[in-house]
């Protein structure tokens, strides 16, 4: 099986100017632990909930949630993000996507077509495609 046929095809994704607080909602409100962030079409960088958490330092730090908020409203994505990005292509096959998370040690894989972002293939998608070989109700 290939990585096109398991991956998301629409994703939400950032723009490296974005606030952080704008990440923080769409993770919240979506339920999304990853977002690839874009500049263009082209794939720049990734955030990930522990990204967010790791720059939430402000409530480490004691502050409520509007002075937290606040903060975040001053940083940008390309402050956090993560630039080096392991990345796949949608012909890959399923089992090297498993293989380089592993490996990695990450969750999720943006899959990029010509240097532009086509899908998101995560932990999730791979296990509810196990879940249907299995013949499971979904």
């Amino acid at each position: 099986m290939k990585v096109k046929e398991v991956m998301v095809k629409e994703v939400a994704t950032l723009d490296v100017n974005d606030e952080l607080s704008l990440a923080n909602d769409i993770m919240r409100l979506g339920r999304i632990r990853h977002l690839p962030v874009v500049e263009g079409t082209r794939l720049a960088g990734i955030i990930s909930e522990r990204d967010l958490f790791r720059s939430s330092l402000a409530q480490a730090l004691g502050y409520g949630g509007q002075a937290s908020r606040d903060l975040m409203k001053t940083l940008r994505i390309k402050d956090i993000m993560v630039q080096e990005v392991t990345t796949i292509s949608p012909e890959a096959k399923v089992c090297d996507a498993v293989r380089t998370m592993m490996d990695k040690k990450i969750g999720c894989l943006p899959v990029v077509e010509n240097d532009r972002l086509v899908g998101l293939i995560t932990e999730t998608d791979i296990l509810l495609q196990y879940l249907k070989d299995c013949g499971a109700d979904i």
